[in-house]
């Protein structure tokens, strides 16, 4: 069996980015970018004031004192949206508000709450320093300077810097088309009475959601029967569709009634592989159907959702042309003591918490049968066992990958 390491590697090997597409702002949130982008403008364009106030030559107001006030005659007004065009001379001052560029030949502007004005003259008590409450032209950026990189996911924070930038729309790769086939006599849909033998199927609710987080448009080509035909069928439909990536749940091992490989394989698929040294999510498969990729996930619903964190997830990402792929782990402390680790790598459900000294605690679930959705649903994180590790004491360290939300 390959290691988790060596399948991934795999199902990443040969997939490229999606073609890149422009979309406007209002459509780029979570979109990932497929080029640089540069800044069309300089910001601020020109100095601009911080505050509302008096815009002024710092000069002066050097000797400026309680004792002897400088007064300046205000020769006109400086609204923001309407800079005032004339030029601040020796003696002279323009009341400005936040936002308003700077008149030419000031250099500082005081706040209002410090100015006594009478009428056309204004006076000060205090000396300033020149750039005072003054926004310098580019302080925050400048025309060609590079803010947003290629594979980065953009944030609501993002959207508002291209705006800034003076972007309309930005470059970004096309959403993934993510073909979903669930096989398997057992299934019914939820709401249904099953009957004899049969499951409530719940594998690709958390699967679509999970995909569509990642960015991804999920087409569910619904529950297949375990029949030959009925599965090549179904692999007809998602190639129809124009599926950039096809995910199966169930019926990928090699059993009577596993029929997807052998269903796939009539289309043409060409396999990698279809196990993983793993718990839970041994029966995992992977190949290509032409150029797109496959991936065949196990039937047991807390299986099919590690192996989708694990596979799917930085699958997705590729596709997208992010730079984050994997999943990271992150150091936390062990819960409870844990029994040594057989030769797979072991993925336990864990709830995560903080201890007195603000450390990440991660406390295994006590049932850890791959069937099991209720400890699923209280788990935040998998606790990652290697192959062969030895037995954990509580309070040792060891990794976690948080489960998304």
């Amino acid at each position: 069996m390959l290691s988790v390491a060596d399948a991934l590697a795999q199902v990443l090997a040969g997939v490229a980015p999606l073609p890149p597409e422009s979309v406007p702002l209002a459509e780029a949130h979570t979109r990932v970018l497929a080029d640089d982008v540069a800044a069309r403008r300089t910001q601020p364009p020109e100095a601009l004031s911080a505050m509302d106030g008096f815009a002024l030559r710092a000069a002066d107001l050097a000797g400026a004192s309680e004792a002897a006030p400088v007064t300046l005659t205000v020769i006109g007004e400086a609204p923001a949206g309407r800079p005032f065009a004339g030029t601040v001379s020796p003696g002279e001052a323009v009341r400005i508000f936040t936002g308003a560029p700077v008149p030419e030949g000031a250099d500082a502007v005081v706040i209002q709450e410090v100015a006594r004005r009478d009428g056309d003259t204004v006076s000060f008590t205090a000396p300033t320093a020149q750039n005072r409450h003054v926004r310098a032209r580019g302080r925050d950026f400048s025309a060609g300077h590079v803010l947003l990189r290629r594979g980065q996911r953009l944030t609501m924070r993002d959207l508002a810097l291209a705006a800034a930038m003076n972007h309309p729309s930005v470059p970004v790769h096309r959403r993934p088309r993510l073909g979903l086939i669930a096989t398997g006599d057992e299934l019914v849909p939820p709401g249904t009475e099953p009957g004899p033998g049969q499951i409530v199927y719940s594998n690709g609710f958390a699967l679509a959601a999970l995909a569509r987080a990642e960015g991804a448009v999920v087409t569910d080509l619904g529950i297949v029967p375990d029949r030959l035909d009925e599965t090549v069928d179904a692999i007809r439909r998602a190639k129809a569709e124009n599926v950039d990536l096809l995910v199966t749940t169930g019926g990928a091992s090699v059993g009577d009634y596993d029929l997807v490989q052998q269903a796939l394989a009539s289309e043409g698929m060409r396999l990698a592989f279809w196990k993983v040294a793993m718990r839970p999510g041994k029966p995992l498969m992977s190949g290509r159907l032409g150029a797109v990729p496959v991936l065949g996930l196990p039937g047991n619903p807390v299986s099919s959702f590690v192996a989708a964190v694990l596979f799917l997830v930085p699958l997705l990402r590729r596709l997208q042309g992010r730079a984050d792929l994997a999943v990271e782990a992150e150091p936390a402390i062990a819960g409870r003591d844990l029994a040594a680790n057989d030769e797979r790598a072991d993925y336990m459900r864990a709830r995560l918490g903080r201890d007195d000294e603000g450390r990440l605690v991660a406390t295994p679930v006590v049932d850890q049968d791959s069937s099991l959705l209720a400890p699923l649903g209280l788990a935040d994180g998998l606790l990652i066992r290697a192959p062969f590790a030895p037995a954990l004491a509580a309070g040792s360290r060891c990794e976690v990958i948080r489960l998304p939300h």
